[in-house]
């Protein structure tokens, strides 16, 4: 579940999106470098190369509790939409820095008004995943680093995320 919140108001647009999505999203996010690049790594290339940039993501209509996007792209000084899932349009918006819109009858359909601020993502964990958290909690610093290391290679990003939370909490 991906939950977009709107800058000036209460709303959230929850959207469910794949893991893979999930994964990709968050890879940029958390400036991780995988050793090879992603499907929307590779897209950004290729709009890059042709001298194109994702201005903005739009998400235009919900309906039957499918959301519908837009990448709107700019080459040139000339504007095109390009139609997306929603997911990946935010998984390709997020590498070029891109706001995301909504129109205000996609919020009035299908988002909800949250008074307290909560997290964007919050994970419980299983308890098998809990014991690996508590192991790599003793590693040193170093070897945690080696770890995070071993899991962006072997594309793991789901456990380098945890690694390197470990690693944040205790730089702080």
């Amino acid at each position: 579940m991906l939950t977009l919140s709107e800058v000036a108001g209460k709303r959230k647009l929850p959207i469910v999106i794949g893991g893979f999505e999930a994964q990709s999203i968050a890879v940029e996010l958390e400036k991780m470098v995988p050793n090879r690049p992603l499907t929307h790594d590779l897209i950004k290339s290729l709009c890059k190369s042709y001298t194109i940039n994702v201005k903005e993501i739009l998400i235009y209509k919900f309906h039957e509790g499918i959301f519908y996007a837009k990448l709107i792209c700019e080459k040139d000084g000339s504007y095109s939409e390009i139609d997306s899932r929603t997911s990946d349009a935010i998984a390709v918006g997020v590498r070029f820095d891109a706001p995301i819109f909504a129109l205000n009858q996609v919020l009035e359909e299908a988002a909800g008004v949250d008074e307290d601020i909560e997290p964007e993502f919050s994970q419980e964990l299983s308890s098998e995943e809990s014991e690996e958290v508590e192991m790599t909690e003793e590693l040193s610093l170093e070897e945690l680093n080696n770890q995070l290391e071993e899991a962006i290679n072997s594309e793991d990003y789901e456990l380098a995320s945890k690694i390197r939370d470990i690693i944040n909490r205790r730089s702080k």
